[in-house]
């Protein structure tokens, strides 16, 4: 039944029975239009109200016996294949982010190595020419003892003064 058919066996406006729908709070049925269906149950429950109220008590402390539900489905939702696609090609994706990741990481380990050698290369080197001075320098303070002529100074002293003359000159000594 329509809201209208009801209200005319209730004997009250139609928006009399919209009234007491909404603040009653009861969940009725639509039709595709939107207006209300009631059944038979919904009809006793209206009764139930119009009898209440005619007994004076107030909407807002109606005791509502059986209130109906509205019921509804909930619509199915086929799986769509587009989102397997996307999450196949997010995978796939994510899978090369990785590889290229990876690949940076070895060529720079490969470059540090490289850096590394070179490094050891230069440190070998200088140490065989500090060797190589120190060598020449006790050739020369054995030369020059023999010949007794002064001797040229130290090497550890020439450090010294080396450093000293760098440190003068940043801080004007």
């Amino acid at each position: 039944m329509n809201t209208s058919a009801v209200a005319k066996l209730l004997g009250v406006s139609p928006s009399t029975i919209q009234r007491w729908v909404k603040q009653a709070n009861l969940q009725m049925e639509r039709s595709e239009l939107g207006h209300y269906q009631f059944s038979e149950d919904s009809i006793e429950i209206l009764k139930d109200i119009k009898e209440q109220l005619n007994n004076g008590v107030l909407l807002q402390d109606l005791k509502i016996k059986g209130r109906k539900h509205r019921k509804a489905a909930i619509p199915v939702v086929k799986p769509d294949f587009s989102v397997d696609k996307l999450m196949k090609r997010m995978e796939e994706f994510e899978n090369r982010l990785n590889r290229k990741a990876d690949e940076v990481v070895s060529y720079q380990i490969l470059q540090h190595r490289r850096e590394i050698e070179e490094l050891q290369n230069e440190v070998a080197r200088l140490k065989e020419v500090i060797t190589s001075m120190e060598e020449t320098a006790a050739q020369q303070e054995h030369v020059a003892e023999e010949e007794n002529q002064p001797a040229l100074a130290p090497i550890s002293s020439l450090r010294k003064f080396r450093k000293r003359n760098i440190i003068g000159s940043f801080f004007g000594f």
